[in-house]
């Protein structure tokens, strides 16, 4: 009998060998066995989504053969306090371990929104509502409370404060947080420009600065020209003369008014720089980086004028003789109004 009873202990002790030889081998081969899908998948963790269900819902998903395999490994690893809530892109070839630790690191989905230079703050809020990413901003914020939800209380309009780019975001994220990172990028490259202008610079503050960049953005969209539209522009401020510019009118005109009523032209408003002289009260876009760089340095330049050759290029002119012969040429002998040849 002692020796049956020690053969059969024996016996079991070699099962559980076996048993736990099995485990330990299938264990390590499922954490390095490529998940099994064919095509690319996303996966969206959930705030507070503990590493049980996570595993668990990697098993119901097909992606590994047993749930425990996933959850004891993350519990060793320390992963299940460092799960981070997202959107996870899921590839053929990646193991459970690989996916484990890049939600421990949140290596979430980016998705990117951007915003052109030269566009108005209602443009960039229309993007962001209709981005499928992002959640809000709530209809109720628009141009007249924007600037309170997102609690910066030096400003008084929220035109031009934001700094065109390609912005960069996990799915779900707040629409005001892609707004309030554009504005602290805004203030950090117009404090440069502000820093580097110049040497008797018309403008008398950082927010004339920002103005000034938000009109040279709007005339011209080759990069090559815009320190010399700064130049007219800031020679004209220097002199006193008005900058009869056609974006600022159009700011104040409904969407999609893409020219001037000779009505408009006359029809006096602080955004009318035909009759007023210095710049409008607000920016009237986004400037981008170069604007801003061109506004506090332009070129050295004694032009006063310029006129579009047609082709979305310009032609400088440091008369007014060789202005209207250029607005004659280019123009096609009209009138010349939209260029400042009236009322000289």
């Amino acid at each position: 009998m002692k020796r049956i009873s020690l053969a059969v202990l024996g016996f079991v002790v070699l099962l559980a060998l076996v048993a736990a030889w099995w485990l330990s081998e299938h264990y390590r081969a499922q954490l390095d066995t490529p998940l099994v899908l064919e095509t690319s998948e996303r996966f969206q963790l959930e705030s507070g989504q503990g590493l049980r269900s996570v595993s668990q819902s990697f098993a119901e998903r097909g992606w590994i053969d047993s749930a425990w395999v996933a959850e004891v490994y993350g519990r060793r690893q320390g992963i299940a306090p460092r799960l981070q809530a997202g959107e996870y892109a899921v590839t053929p070839g990646m193991t459970p371990r690989d996916l484990l630790h890049a939600m421990a690191r949140g290596e979430v989905v980016q998705h990117r929104l951007t915003f052109p230079e030269g566009w108005t703050i209602r443009q960039a809020l229309a993007a962001l509502r209709e981005h499928p990413e992002l959640v809000g901003p709530p209809e109720s914020v628009g141009v007249h409370n924007l600037l309170e939800a997102l609690e910066i209380s030096d400003l008084e309009h929220p035109e031009g404060w934001f700094l065109p780019d390609t912005y960069f975001f996990g799915s779900g994220t707040d629409a005001l947080n892609v707004l309030k990172r554009a504005h602290r990028a805004m203030r950090l490259h117009l404090d440069r420009a502000w820093e580097n202008r110049i040497e008797d610079h018309p403008v008398d503050s950082p927010y004339e600065l920002l103005i000034l960049a938000s009109i040279i953005e709007r005339e011209t969209g080759r990069g090559e020209e815009r320190d010399r539209v700064a130049g007219v522009f800031v020679n004209r401020l220097q002199r006193g003369m008005r900058l009869q510019t056609d974006p600022t009118l159009l700011y104040v005109q409904e969407p999609g008014v893409q020219r001037l009523t000779r009505a408009e032209l006359d029809r006096d408003h602080p955004y009318n720089t035909y009759t007023r002289v210095g710049l409008p009260p607000t920016p009237i876009a986004l400037p981008g980086r170069a604007a801003l760089e061109a506004a506090a340095r332009p070129a050295d330049t004694d032009d006063l004028f310029f006129v579009s050759r047609g082709d979305g290029s310009h032609h400088f002119s440091e008369t007014y003789r060789e202005h209207r012969e250029a607005v004659i040429r280019y123009q096609l002998g009209g009138d010349g109004s939209r260029y400042g040849i009236r009322n000289r």
